[in-house]
């Protein structure tokens, strides 16, 4: 599908470093973009707990400090949650981030601020075959839309959408939809869950966080004490057959994520496949494999023929969301490069053939500013 990582993959580039960070609740993962000529390389890259720094700039600054020689005057960063007014707006981050703040403290030109799963779905074409692993449905799909999706601290989602020209990506916040169960079990999960509060979305269940919390239902429907395992213990516990509840709790989360993955494929109509990433999934890949993903995934009625010619796919890719904020980065300068080279054109041409006292026509772009790309940019760019 394109390149490895470490590979120059064709983009525009800026004339300073540009650092690419992609930050989630647990971790932050941060790389030097390389970009002399018309492609970028990871050059530098560094994964980051977040709990162990005070502050996102912090962490930036401590990766800049180590690795960056020359001034940085641009971060692309690609982070979990919608910007709004100066606040990214996210409560699985362990700090608060302020735009204007992290600009200051790192002395920035420019910070370029992304959703992490709309980065993520711009890497999707820097894929190799050695990246993915297919899960179920034909090797090669039809053309349509693919559907990015990855528990990780939460639930991400995204939808890239086939475009001869450019790279069009829906930023999506299924996470927060509210969580539909398919079996007597999951209706008693969820009544566990429910005593919790009264709602309960699709990333309280479907996420590390959701697998702890799937755990603790478990245990509570079957009169067992309460745990304090983690996400990756309990895992690991169902890896290693040594605990019926975390066996129990990773095999209904696979079968109930199959489900709620039929369904986002059939809302969203990703008849181009479905790619799977985050944190979460390959780490229990074993138990992915043979637990009822795929038959849940499949068990949607007359839909069934649509989704068994879908390709899912499981990434295994460290760098996925740094590559993609680099890519996004750079693809959207472009863009604004070509778009101010129109604009001067069309006042040229127009300055000539235009009577004085005649007003110019708008661009394109100017005609259409509230087309979903330029909300997306607008809404997550400082």
């Amino acid at each position: 599908m394109g390149s490895e990582p470490g590979q120059r993959v064709l983009a525009s580039a800026p004339t300073a470093p540009l650092i690419a960070a992609d930050v989630g609740g647990t971790h932050a993962r941060v790389a030097l973009i390389d970009a002399a000529d018309a492609a970028f390389a990871v050059a530098r890259y560094e994964k980051y707990a977040c709990g162990d720094f005070a502050s996102l700039d912090a962490i930036i600054a401590a990766f800049r400090d180590a690795h960056v020689q020359a001034p940085v005057e641009c971060v692309a960063l690609a982070i979990a949650g919608y910007v709004i007014d100066d606040a990214v707006v996210n409560l699985s981050l362990p700090w608060p981030v302020s735009i204007s703040g992290l600009r200051d403290a790192l002395g920035l030109r420019e910070l370029a601020i992304v959703n992490d799963f709309e980065a993520a779905a711009h890497a999707l074409g820097h894929l190799g075959a050695d990246d993915v692993s297919l899960l179920s449905g034909p090797a090669h799909a039809a053309e349509g839309p693919l559907l990015l999706v990855g528990p990780g601290t939460g639930l991400g989602a995204a939808v890239r959408i086939p475009h001869p020209h450019r790279v069009l990506v829906l930023a999506t916040e299924a996470g927060q939809a509210t969580l539909a169960p398919d079996s007597e079990l999951e209706f008693a999960l969820l009544r566990e869950l429910r005593a919790r509060g009264s709602r309960v979305l699709i990333e309280d269940v479907m996420s590390g966080t959701g697998l702890a919390n799937l755990h603790a239902a478990v245990r509570a429907l079957r009169g067992a004490p309460p745990s304090a395992l983690t996400p990756a213990q309990i895992t690991a516990a169902a890896l290693e057959r040594s605990d019926a509840h975390a066996i129990e709790a990773v095999e209904v989360f696979c079968g109930w994520f199959g489900s709620v993955l039929g369904d986002l494929a059939l809302l969203y109509g990703a008849t181009g496949g479905v790619y799977l990433a985050g944190g979460v999934l390959p780490q229990m890949k074993p138990l992915l494999l043979q637990s009822r993903f795929v038959e849940r995934f499949l068990d949607k009625g007359v839909m069934r023929e649509v989704l068994a010619r879908t390709p899912v796919r499981l990434v295994e890719h460290a760098r996925l969301g740094v590559i993609g904020a680099a890519s996004w980065f750079l693809e959207r300068d472009s863009s604004r490069r070509d778009s101010r080279h129109h604009d001067s054109n069309t006042r040229r041409a127009v300055g000539a053939d235009t009577p004085a006292g005649t007003a110019a026509p708008p661009s394109k772009d100017r005609q259409d500013p509230a087309s979903g790309a330029q909300r997306t940019r607008q809404r997550t760019t400082t």
